[in-house]
């Protein structure tokens, strides 16, 4: 052990080097085994019956399109043939994302409090955290975005450390970081909110990079580059390498950049510094519900990493402040996903917080045991040539390590069950048994026109399973793409050619259908929300 600028750092030997990637593996494989028996069998609803269906078949997805996600999942239902059918190998890809996270959170807080421990502990934490614990059970591109931000992070501190120690390769690390960034951003427009906190953390390591145009250059291509190829996805499988499912018109300059910028959802930002008491009560309420007792630990955590690690304080303070206001502000369907990168930042905060607790009071032990703290001058000869002497602080510290991260996994470990039982996903087929009900009972040729929580799984079903090619699924998103109307318009489009069903999302939408058409509702659950048209209102 060294002491460096005041703070005791441990310098691992070579031969250890391999030493230090244990226990991430043991981590994510602890992880899968926790989470593997929770996992969706089968095609959801929704955005999951989306991803589910766009990901093996490599088409777009809808805004942002995700073309990070889409491509690196097509690898990953290949790499997976052996695990099953295609939606299960997704919800496996959303697991194995949780897993990585977990993984490089060990790591990266290993890299700052120097316990192996204490690393574990919060990489447990992070995936047993309610949020992404849930999140790992089903197809879902947030839970690549929150490995991305792990990973992002890890890269960063790495480029720090190795600018501290004057490796001739560090700034290396900095390209790395760019290219990462590009791929998170891919995945998912959150990380643009990274931008900032990025810049200034680059500039607090390295001030001087201003005067150093080349490697912001390199790093400025490299993140460009990456962008570019990966989002060259959208317009290359809506044209020329058409994929059999396409979410909008990325083929063109408008369409690419109405799917890209999710033009769809501007106007959900509202008042991002508004109503701040209520935002705030509403973000305490969701940390108490995700850390339990360790909430309040957070703001000290931060506290502690501003006293210990002051450059990663700011790359995560300024990401948390940033990220926070943006989600509170947002209005979107599921919004808890989006603080994923908060967890990840406070289970770093606590592992930091955790670190200093084990130093202080492992050194509170060993001077209470009459041996000197570690780093400290030794006092006599004998001291130093008794091996019980020298392994006594060693012992201790791993003692206190192993206490404090009993109290930050204690949470987790006491609503270990509802936790669990929250996010099974095992018995979830009701995708499944409602497609086994519609489809055998639409008549062949039928036009069905549908809305998104249906249509995703009846394009599983037709695109991926191969099942009734004969018909055609015709959701909301489709009739604006074709230029069809509304759903009324395209029933009088096909009614008299083809049969016509259609399902609607509330009432007051088939409301709308019953004014002009005659509908025959149909009888085998759970496809009850399937109506037959049998023709105009009132035709005899």
């Amino acid at each position: 052990m060294v002491s460096e600028g005041g703070r005791r750092r441990i310098v691992l030997p070579p031969a250890a080097t391999w030493l230090g990637l244990v226990p991430p593996v043991v981590v994510a494989a602890v992880v899968s085994f926790v989470v593997w028996p929770g996992l969706m069998p089968d095609v959801g609803f929704w955005d999951t019956g989306e991803f589910q269906t766009v990901l093996p078949i490599m088409g777009t997805a809808h805004p942002t399109g995700y073309p990070t996600y889409v491509l690196t999942g097509f690898l990953v239902n290949l790499l997976l043939t052996p695990l099953g059918e295609p939606a299960f190998r997704m919800n496996v890809f959303s697991l194995l994302s949780v897993a990585v996270a977990a993984a490089v959170t060990t790591r990266l807080v290993t890299r700052l409090t120097d316990s192996r421990v204490i690393g574990m502990a919060a990489g447990l934490g992070l995936a047993a955290t309610p949020i992404a614990w849930g999140l790992a059970t089903h197809a879902d591109p947030h839970t690549l975005h929150l490995a991305f931000v792990a990973i992002l992070s890890a890269v960063l501190l790495r480029w720090e450390h190795g600018r501290r120690d004057h490796e001739a390769t560090a700034d290396r690390w900095l390209v790395v970081a760019a290219v990462v960034f590009a791929l998170a951003a891919g995945n998912h427009s959150l990380t643009l909110l990274l931008a900032a906190p990025v810049g200034l953390y680059v500039l607090a390591v390295h001030p001087g990079i201003v005067r150093r145009p080349r490697l912001m250059a390199t790093c400025a291509v490299a993140l460009l580059a990456t962008l570019v190829l990966v989002y060259l996805e959208l317009p290359l499988r809506a044209g020329i390498f058409r994929a059999p499912l396409v979410y909008g018109r990325p083929d063109t300059w408008d369409g690419f950049w109405y799917v890209a910028l999710a033009e769809q959802f501007r106007g959900a930002l509202q008042d991002p510094l508004g109503e701040l008491p209520r935002k705030i009560s509403e973000l305490a309420a969701l940390s108490a519900t995700q850390f339990g007792f360790l909430a309040p630990l957070i703001a000290v955590g931060f506290v502690a990493t501003v006293v210990r690690h002051p450059r990663f304080a700011l790359l995560t303070g300024s990401s948390m402040v940033i990220t926070t206001i943006f989600n509170a502000s947002y209005s979107n369907a599921d919004i808890a996903r989006y603080y994923l990168g908060p967890a990840f930042w406070a289970w770093t905060w606590l592992g930091i917080l955790a670190g200093v607790i084990v130093e202080q009071v492992a050194d509170l032990a060993v001077e209470g045991q009459g041996q000197p703290p570690p780093g400290a001058a030794v006092g006599s000869a004998a001291a130093s040539s008794s091996p019980t002497g020298s392994r006594r602080p060693a012992l201790v510290r791993a003692l206190v390590a192993v206490g404090v991260a009993a109290v930050l996994l204690a949470p987790a470990a006491m609503d270990f069950t509802r936790r669990a039982e929250t996010a099974d996903r095992r018995r979830d087929t009701a995708a499944r048994r409602w497609l086994n009900a519609a489809l055998a009972e639409i008549e062949p040729g039928a036009v069905v026109v549908s809305w998104w929580s249906t249509s995703t799984a009846l394009w599983y079903a037709q695109y991926v399973d191969g099942l009734r090619p004969d018909l055609t699924i015709i959701d909301d998103r489709t009739r604006l793409d074709l230029g069809y109307g509304e759903a009324t318009d395209v029933i009088a489009r096909f009614l008299g050619q083809r049969p016509v069903y259609v399902i609607r999302a509330n009432n007051r939408d088939l409301g709308l259908v019953l004014e002009q058409y005659d509908l025959e509702r149909l009888t085998v659950e759970p496809a009850t929300n399937v109506y037959r048209v049998i023709g105009p209102r009132g035709t005899p």
